[in-house]
């Protein structure tokens, strides 16, 4: 634990704020290009950078949306009366801290596979609730390690159906269809490969909270939050369609209802699954389980907040993105991957290289635009399978989730606890899945 409290004296010392990170890559970003590149003819290297800086800037408008809508739609789906009843009556099955622990793990990881916004805040609602429970029954519990258990989602979604990186390839309009084509989810997220990934973490890592919360603890609960009632105004005229159970309800079923079309004219194979396709049950189930759009639109007013991070930062993303593709330098990291590595050692590189850019760059889909055409030109001229390497920067990007606080950001709000609360456990939960996800490289 020592090793763990030296590590977040230094983090807070010299690890500054997401933002400023995207900013600081900016720069980075700007001064290899005009050291590694040539400039346009007739321009010097710093107006070139700043051109292709501004055409790149506004190229991940389309995506940013999709990223926040999937954060939002899952934050409104977990904060739901219907979810969160249905929270309160599991839980009575969490006798002790070890029942919690592994409850809580097995949960976070089943919803975070389903959905990133969705896994993380249902975990975090989750562990609460265990907390509040278990306080309630005079349960020992170690409360930090369940916050931690409920962060696990994040260390499984983007091998998941809301991954950036297998939905975006998946998408006939994504920016390297031209290069590397459509790949779809049965060769990713519907792989052998990931689906054996999916049954070893869902197996190891709760038998490991389950040994974690069988260790001598402290005992510890949630403090206890205010309650906040929301202020009841009565509904005149047209507004009472706001408060119809049946109008909101009807209009969820529409997108539910051609979301099911969608999947039946497909085959029932899930193969249609990209980020459109994800957000838009989403919505619908979203509208569906609030019951009216007055609770509905309630509900993405709190969980929209979440997502500021995501429309500030996109963009940074997208112009660090335009100045790799525009100048060149994007070549030129390709080739430094090409002279280290071979068709054999590549996906171990990539699923490194992915993981160490995550700490620096907490967003999959942000992290896919800069290093995914990196990786995809290298795995071409090395001949590795597109496919497993879009996989491995998925387990390099979400491993290390488990170190950077960026996204635990929510869940410390859920659960009232501190990153240094969570960090112990979460560090070992990442060397657990780091090792199931470097076995499933070697293996396939």
């Amino acid at each position: 634990m020592s090793i763990v409290n030296g590590y977040m004296r230094v983090v807070r010392r010299v690890l500054p704020s997401p933002l400023s990170i995207a900013v600081l890559l900016t720069l980075l970003t700007a001064l290899l290009a005009i050291i590694f590149t040539e400039p346009k003819a007739g321009q010097n290297a710093f107006l070139s950078i700043a051109d292709y800086w501004y055409m790149g800037f506004w190229n991940f408008l389309e995506f940013t949306m999709q990223m926040m809508l999937m954060l939002v739609l899952g934050h409104t789906i977990a904060i739901s009366n219907s979810v969160n009843k249905l929270i309160k009556k599991i839980t009575g099955i969490c006798t002790s801290n070890a029942q919690s622990a592994v409850f809580v793990t097995v949960f976070s990881i089943s919803a975070g596979y389903i959905n990133w916004g969705l896994g993380l805040i249902f975990g975090a609602i989750l562990a609460r609730k265990v907390g509040e429970h278990a306080k309630e029954k005079g349960i020992e519990l170690n409360y930090p390690l369940i916050a931690a258990c409920g962060y696990t989602s994040l260390m499984v979604w983007h091998g998941g159906f809301s991954g950036s990186a297998p939905l975006t390839v998946n998408t006939e309009s994504h920016s390297l269809v031209n290069s590397i084509g459509i790949i779809p989810i049965s060769d990713t997220i519907l792989s052998t490969s990931n689906i054996v990934a999916i049954a070893a973490t869902l197996i190891i890592l709760p038998l490991f909270a389950l040994l974690l919360a069988k260790r001598p603890f402290k005992k510890s609960y949630p403090k206890s939050l205010k309650q906040h009632t929301e202020k009841q105004t009565s509904a005149i005229g047209a507004e009472q369609l706001d408060h119809s159970r049946l109008f909101g309800l009807a209009f969820g079923l529409i997108f539910i209802t051609y979301w099911i079309y969608l999947w039946w004219s497909n085959s029932f194979s899930l193969n249609f699954l990209t980020l459109n396709t994800i957000n838009f049950i989403l919505f619908g189930f979203a509208i569906a389980v609030h019951g009216t759009l007055h609770k509905f639109m309630a509900a993405a007013s709190k969980a929209i907040l979440g997502s500021t991070g995501i429309m500030i930062q996109f963009p940074l993303y997208a112009g660090i993105m335009g100045i790799m593709n525009y100048s060149g330098l994007l070549a030129v990291f390709a080739d430094f991957f090409i002279n280290i590595s071979n068709h054999n050692t590549f996906p171990f590189f990539a699923y490194l290289s992915s993981a160490v850019v995550n700490v620096l760059v907490p967003s999959g889909g942000g992290q896919w635009q800069v290093q995914g055409p990196i990786l995809m030109e290298a795995a071409t001229k090395l001949d590795v399978a597109h496919a497993k390497t879009v996989m491995a920067l998925a387990y390099g990007d979400q491993l290390t989730n488990m170190l950077q606080p960026f996204w635990a950001l929510p869940l410390l709000g859920i659960t009232g606890l501190k990153a240094k609360d969570i960090l112990p456990y979460s560090i070992l939960f990442m060397l657990v899945g780091g090792t199931i996800f470097l076995s499933i490289l070697y293996l396939f």
